[in-house]
Order: structure tokens, then C-alpha cells, then sequence
């Protein structure tokens, strides 16, 4: 495999942390963009990290350039303070980012989406993912991966004290046999799964990953 050029938006999240420091050591990848509000402060010979405005994207639309796009950014509704700028963050962001990818030629895309995305949802944010999952398929992408784990675990100076004790209740009720469905994912692992399909050729254009799914990738 030639060596790749990783795009990703979304490093300082939980997720987007775990899949940075994993594509920083992969030997498959020659190179990792990163566009990011803030510095992220590391220092990587692989690493090239642009900070930007994400209302300004025409601005820097043109450096989008790479093989594959690894979308993480997100927010909750509280620490955003609204659900208009709660949207403006999980889709409008991730939506134009997605498209200047591919129109720059990015030729593979994997976001992380949410259990229960539906474009038609009653709920807001199971609405807001639908609607992104849709959008972004209608790109000219040769390859779309699309997440939609459950809760994450995330990591240990991350997680929130009610996301905590959710986990640690799932956990319980999952040894139990009960709510499987929703048992917890690591992000540690779902980084790692990411990273694995992004190396893999698809029969169809896009592959939608459930639960249950993402942990059986090989």
C-alpha cells in the first residue's frame, strides 16, 4: 500500500484525540492534517495542523487535499448552548468540510454519526445525524464509512460523571444479557475500527456500520 495523507476535523474531541494519536503512529500514513480551532500543541513530524475559523471555510477550503477524511466534530447541546448552534457545529461544519473534500478529490470518507440516525426523527439530534448521513452520501466520495455507534467510553480524563455511571449501569445490565444493543464502545476501539476500514476497498459506495457491526470489524 502506498502511503496515505489522513484528513481529520474533530482531533480534540474523544474520539477525534484517539484517532489522531493512532494515525500518528501508523506506518500506513505519511501524513495527518488536521484542521482545528486551536493549536493542538503537539509536536509530530507527521502532523501538519491548521487552525481555522469553521464559519470561513472558503477561506481554506483549498488545503482539504489528502486520500481520506476522518470527520469527528461534535458537540452536546449543553456545552454548544443551543440547538441552532448545536447544529451549526454537527452538521453545517462537518457538511461543508465533507464537500470541499470532495471536490478537492478526497477519495474516501468516514464519519461518525450516532445510533438511532434517522432524517426523519422526532428527536433533534437523532434528525440532525439523519439529515448529515443523507447529505454527505450524495457527495462524490469513491468510499463512505459511516459510524453510528451507541454511548462511548471515553477516556478517563474526558468522561462526564453521568456518562460514567451510565456506563457503569450498561455494563452491569450487558453481563446481565440485557440492553446489548446499547452496550458501551470504547473510543479507543472505535477509533482503531475507523482507521481499519479506511484501508479496505467496498462492493458499494458507502458502508453504514450499527453497533453491533463496528465491533465485529476485522
Amino acid at each position: 500500500m502506498n502511503q496515505l495523507t489522513a484528513i481529520l476535523i474533530g482531533a480534540t474531541g474523544a474520539t477525534g484525540s484517539e484517532i489522531l494519536n493512532q494515525l500518528l503512529v501508523d506506518s500506513d500514513f505519511k501524513k495527518v492534517i488536521v484542521f482545528s480551532r486551536r493549536p493542538l500543541g503537539i509536536e509530530n513530524a507527521k502532523l501538519e495542523n491548521h487552525v481555522v475559523n469553521f464559519d470561513e471555510i472558503h477561506h481554506w477550503a483549498h488545503l482539504i487535499q489528502g486520500d481520506t477524511l476522518f470527520s469527528a466534530l461534535g458537540t452536546t447541546l449543553k456545552d454548544a448552548g443551543s440547538s441552532t448552534k448545536q447544529y451549526k457545529i454537527d452538521y453545517t461544519y462537518q457538511y461543508e468540510v465533507a464537500k470541499a473534500a470532495s471536490n478537492n478529490g478526497v477519495g474516501t470518507y468516514i464519519l461518525i454519526s450516532s445510533y438511532g440516525a434517522n432524517a426523519k426523527s422526532a428527536i433533534f439530534y437523532s434528525r440532525m445525524k439523519g439529515q448529515l448521513d443523507e447529505a454527505v452520501q450524495q457527495l462524490a466520495f469513491s468510499k463512505i464509512h459511516i459510524f453510528r455507534p451507541g454511548i462511548l467510553a471515553r477516556q478517563a480524563n474526558k468522561i462526564r460523571f453521568v456518562e460514567k455511571t451510565t456506563i457503569t449501569i450498561l455494563n452491569i445490565l450487558n453481563k446481565l444479557g440485557v440492553l446489548k444493543s446499547q452496550r458501551p464502545m470504547p473510543v479507543t476501539l472505535l477509533a482503531q475500527k475507523m482507521i481499519l476500514v479506511s484501508k479496505k476497498a467496498l462492493d458499494a459506495k458507502t458502508q453504514i456500520y450499527s453497533l453491533d457491526s463496528i465491533f465485529n470489524i476485522e
